[in-house]
């Protein structure tokens, strides 16, 4: 270790990492895997992390990007970001036996837009085209739905009828990300109806409240998640728009230690899909070259649990399965 004397002080952003939409992902394939065998097909990435679809990838999942790669009757799971009526139906007409992981506030939004859609409403989706969430949701919803993502994009939507217009949101955005584009919606269709805010995804809020907290107290940023996370994306904007240094790495061997080299003070967060474990490593790979101290940010103890499906309630989840995420935080 290269040391000159002088402790890398790291403040660890509280909450981090796991949602429990995405525990509940990881534990659906986990048992789904000790109650079936290996293996099993999962549609699309189950959340977006290399590390998580390695290690289930080893323990016997299979990932395919469409239904159609999937042998006939074989046991089946949707990711947490939910999928579009169409891949239903057609795991349904090759007889997959399906286990749904999506994310339950996925779910409700799916709820939302097709209520809105019976009484006849244009719904203007806010959220980012191409995403496997807001592709799911446009698949879910019978009826005339406009994807915007920036405020800008309110003046030139054309509507039916402006005095029935709704909107939905994707999950992944906080807040924060759609207050703006809500506002502009609201101008410009007084009469436009929506989700309380309070529908908005928790994790996200809070994983985003933490970060701006933690940006208050650090000098540099590292965010731990996926490139193609949208929360994890976030999370590094805020620290940018904090005037900080901030890098988005996918785990440790992506860490720069010449980031650091001038560091006093390193804040450390984690995507929702993003493993502890991940966040452990790259705290050791800092102690490579400095001492370190480790200290916790206050924040939100999340406590919210979603409930599995009934068909694998009952089965036990493997302690080595459990072992993998659940690190002791340094």
């Amino acid at each position: 270790m290269s040391d000159d004397g002088k402790a890398l002080r790291v403040i660890l952003a509280q909450p981090r990492g796991f949602c429990a939409g995405v525990e509940r992902a990881i534990d659906i394939v986990e048992r789904a895997l000790e109650k079936y065998g290996a293996p099993v097909y999962v549609r699309h990435e189950i959340v977006h992390n290399k590390r998580v679809v390695d290690t289930l990838r080893d323990r016997g999942a299979i990932f395919v990007e469409e239904i159609d790669e999937v042998p006939v009757g074989a046991v089946t799971i949707f990711s947490a970001h939910g999928v579009s009526r169409k891949v239903e139906n057609g795991a349904h007409l090759r007889e997959l036996d399906v286990i749904d992981a999506t994310c339950p506030l996925v779910t409700k939004v799916h709820k939302e837009g097709r209520r809105y859609a019976e009484k006849d409403f244009d719904i203007v989706l806010i959220g980012h085209l191409g995403h496997p969430e807001v592709e799911g949701t446009l698949g879910q919803i019978p009826g005339v739905v406009h994807v915007i993502s920036e405020p800008h994009e309110v003046a030139t939507l054309n509507v039916r009828d402006p005095e029935r217009v709704s909107f939905v949101t994707q999950t992944t955005l906080s807040v924060n990300d759609t207050k703006d584009v809500i506002a502009a919606l609201k101008e410009r269709f007084p009469a436009i109806i929506g989700p309380d805010t309070r529908d908005i995804c928790y994790a996200t809020q809070n994983r985003q409240t933490a970060v701006i907290e933690l940006c208050k107290q650090v000098d540099l940023l590292l965010v731990v998640g996926a490139h193609n996370s949208s929360n994890s994306n976030r999370l590094r904007e805020i620290g940018e728009n904090f005037g900080i240094a901030a890098y988005l790495i996918e785990d440790a061997g992506m860490l720069d230690l010449d980031w650091v080299k001038d560091a006093n003070v390193v804040g450390v967060t984690a995507g929702a899909s993003a493993p502890e474990t991940l966040v452990q490593e790259t705290i050791a790979k800092l102690r490579t070259i400095r001492t370190v101290t480790v200290e916790k940010l206050d924040g939100v103890r999340e406590n919210v649990h979603f409930k599995l499906p009934a068909e694998l309630a009952d089965v036990p989840r493997p302690k080595a399965a459990m072992d993998a995420w659940a690190v002791e935080t340094a």
